[in-house]
């Protein structure tokens, strides 16, 4: 498995504008980011680990994504969150038909209202990303995060 430099750097390159989707407060563009029948949740580490399959949030496709985020805007009623989110090691761990199997690093700090800033959620990405004619997007895209539980109300995507 051989992944030249420059489909690295457009990796890099895509999960940098995903997460600057997030922290721009770009929500309607991070269905985007998939293909209509990727998957994305979120699911503590201590499940991953112990094979449980519950995870925190699930969207099965890309209009399960869309529909929350119709939620967060009109529906819900909560603290706008002011996210942060810093990635590391990014590493191919496999690729195939499929596509490219990626892991990652990450860590988001959130700064509330009064302006204090403090660690949010660090976990791992683990990513199957697929090059399409629109460019590379997410078939998925699972969140592992490290802690237990977590501090406050998770409303938007990690």
């Amino acid at each position: 498995m051989i992944i030249q430099p420059e489909t690295l750097a457009e990796l890099r390159y895509f999960q940098d504008e995903y997460i600057a989707a997030i922290d721009d407060d770009r929500l309607e563009d991070w269905p985007g980011f998939f293909l209509e029948d990727a998957l994305y949740e979120i699911i503590p580490r201590e499940n991953e680990d112990l094979g449980l399959p519950a995870p925190l949030l699930r969207c099965e496709n890309a209009a399960m994504m869309r529909d929350r985020v119709a939620s967060l805007r009109h529906a819900n009623i909560f603290e706008q969150p002011s996210y942060r989110h810093f990635l590391s090691a990014m590493i191919v761990t496999g690729a195939d038909d499929a596509g490219i199997r990626l892991r990652t690093n990450y860590c988001v700090l959130n700064t509330n209202i009064e302006g204090s800033s403090s660690v949010y959620q660090t976990g791992v990405y683990r990513d199957l990303i697929r090059r399409t004619e629109a460019g590379w997007r997410f078939a998925e895209k699972r969140v592992i995060y490290d802690t237990s539980r977590v501090q406050t109300l998770l409303a938007y995507p990690i």
